[in-house]
């Protein structure tokens, strides 16, 4: 009887060991931001994960910079600009235009508070756009600003937030084929509409 119930014990301890490996491990590899995280080595995906949006989000397609404009690239803060013809990988935002500066693979975005200006650049020929989508903290509805001008530019979005609001970023890719948006994606904090924080 000692033996029956031994090897009954051991049974469903190496059952409850297994169902516990399954519980921790699966969720974690199904998750799509860390099947993202997992997936890529240098950040270059070996898949499309797609990224479920609101119904309702307003899609606002980007506009081209002007020649000579100072375009801003997410990285050091305060730095050199460079003018949009002119895009080199070390570029940075300019001092005093953008905030929140946002990337992941293929898209980067920040905000220009002076103007309320979404800054949407592509950064990977990979067939997709680059995409920010834009949230409020006072309920106005969620918008996503894509640039479709290919790889190594940059479209604007001219927007008018409340100055006493907050704006938050999320940076993504869009496939227009498709009308879907895809990972690896990243989020800014809240940034603050009026620039002062």
């Amino acid at each position: 009887m000692r033996e029956n119930w031994r090897s009954k014990s051991s049974v469903l301890a190496g059952a409850a060991a297994l169902a516990l490996s399954a519980v921790t491990v699966t969720p974690a590899l199904a998750h799509p931001a860390v099947t993202a995280t997992l997936a890529f080595a240098d950040d270059v995906p070996q898949t499309s994960v797609e990224v479920p949006l609101p119904a309702d989000v307003r899609i606002v397609e980007g506009l081209t910079t002007e020649a000579g404009t100072e375009a801003p690239l997410p990285g050091d803060e305060g730095g050199t600009t460079e003018p949009v013809g002119v895009m080199a990988a070390k570029a940075a935002p300019p001092s005093n235009a953008c905030l929140g500066a946002t990337a992941a693979y293929g898209a980067s975005g920040c905000f220009q508070h002076n103007g309320d200006i979404i800054w949407a650049g592509d950064t990977e020929k990979d067939g997709m756009s680059a995409a920010v989508g834009i949230y409020t903290d006072y309920g106005r509805a969620e918008e996503v600003c894509i640039n479709k001008l290919g790889v190594n530019t940059w479209a604007t979005c001219n927007k008018n937030y409340r100055e006493s609001g907050n704006v938050r970023l999320r940076v993504l890719r869009y496939d227009g084929d498709t009308g879907k948006f895809y990972q690896p994606e990243a989020t800014s904090g809240w940034l603050p509409v009026d620039g002062k924080f």
